[in-house]
């Protein structure tokens, strides 16, 4: 009946994830911020509240900290897996030369805060905490800078192309086309955000289900949130992701999963806050630093592939979508064996 629960969580949230792209892609030509802009703040930020509501719910509601660090961190890695994966909705080039070379700086700031993050589940102890609780990590903190500069600068550097989006929109309203795109956009936003909100509501029940699945089965928390909670949470960004993949926006579906992982590590401050008994990062086992380390290195493979671009492809996949599943295979496997 658990399982039956948990599936019953995971289809709503797949059906809603399902339409979060197409609405998106209608918000990005309605206003002239370009789909990579989108793709990487509005997509990535919606997609990931499943694991923001289930993080906070497990240490709020279950106190399992650390079930939120590990399907938080697993949903980084699993979300690499998912980069690689678009090899498959490619006909003939690799996906990494198809995109743009300015996702290397959402890949760099990915590895920034996914190393700060691993710094801290294992010297975090050596660090003072901050407030009258003495719980709240000054770590985290400094996760909310960078994630906020990692912003402006990507925004910086995606000025140009935006401008250009908002010039096509000035020339659009010239045309007489301002009520209809606004009619569009209203919709757009209105449907966005009720299936935001399904997926909000799915999200609440899976650490509970899940807790009860690791008892069950005598599985850990860690490998059961890096696996079973990483995955399923991370429906949004595979249905988004794929869906804009389909349509041929590789780099709306690149830039949500590179953004989505940028937004995680922020997600771990946040549920730091939420977790008044101690620093979260260092409440939790350290076997969590595999799954932080296994998104690191995945990171390392897809800057890799944005900067030498093949043109060649293994049957389906490119070498750096190869080396992807092999990481995270790997990384799953010691996990499992870890527990």
């Amino acid at each position: 009946m658990i399982f039956l629960e948990f599936a019953a969580c995971a289809i709503v949230i797949l059906i809603a994830g399902t339409k979060l792209s197409k609405h998106a892609d209608v918000i990005a030509e309605a206003t002239g911020l370009g789909k990579s802009w989108v793709g990487l703040l509005l997509l990535a930020t919606v997609t990931s509240l499943p694991e923001l509501l289930s993080s906070i719910s497990a240490v709020t509601l279950n106190n399992v900290p650390d079930l939120a660090v590990s399907g938080t961190l697993g949903s980084c890695m699993f979300n690499m897996l998912v980069i690689a994966s678009l090899d498959l909705h490619s006909k003939t080039r690799p996906v990494s030369a198809l995109v743009q070379q300015g996702h290397q700086l959402s890949a760099g700031f990915g590895v920034v805060l996914l190393a700060l993050a691993a710094i801290d589940i294992l010297f975090g102890k050596y660090l003072p905490t901050i407030s009258a609780l003495n719980s709240i990590d000054p770590m985290s903190l400094l996760f909310i800078v960078v994630y906020l500069f990692s912003m402006k600068l990507i925004y910086s550097y995606e000025k140009t192309r935006l401008q250009e989006f908002i010039h096509e929109s000035a020339t659009a309203i010239t045309t007489g086309k301002d009520e209809k795109d606004s009619s569009a956009l209203k919709g757009a936003i209105t449907w966005f955000t009720v299936h935001s909100i399904f997926i909000v509501i799915a999200s609440l029940y899976l650490p509970d289900l899940a807790e009860q699945i690791a008892k069950q089965t005598g599985w850990g928390e860690s490998f059961i949130g890096s696996s079973l909670i990483a995955i399923t949470t991370s429906l949004p960004e595979i249905t988004v992701s794929v869906a804009a993949a389909r349509m041929g926006s590789f780099d709306m579906a690149v830039a949500n999963l590179l953004g989505s992982n940028l937004f995680n590590v922020a997600i771990l401050a946040i549920t730091d806050f939420f977790y008044l008994k101690a620093p979260l990062l260092r409440s939790v086992q350290q076997i969590n630093t595999l799954s932080a380390l296994t998104a690191i290195v995945c990171s390392g493979v897809v800057i890799i592939g944005l900067t030498y671009q093949s043109k060649k492809k293994f049957y389906y996949l490119a070498g750096d979508a190869i080396a992807i599943a092999f990481f995270y295979i790997m990384a799953n496997t010691l996990l499992f064996m870890a527990h």
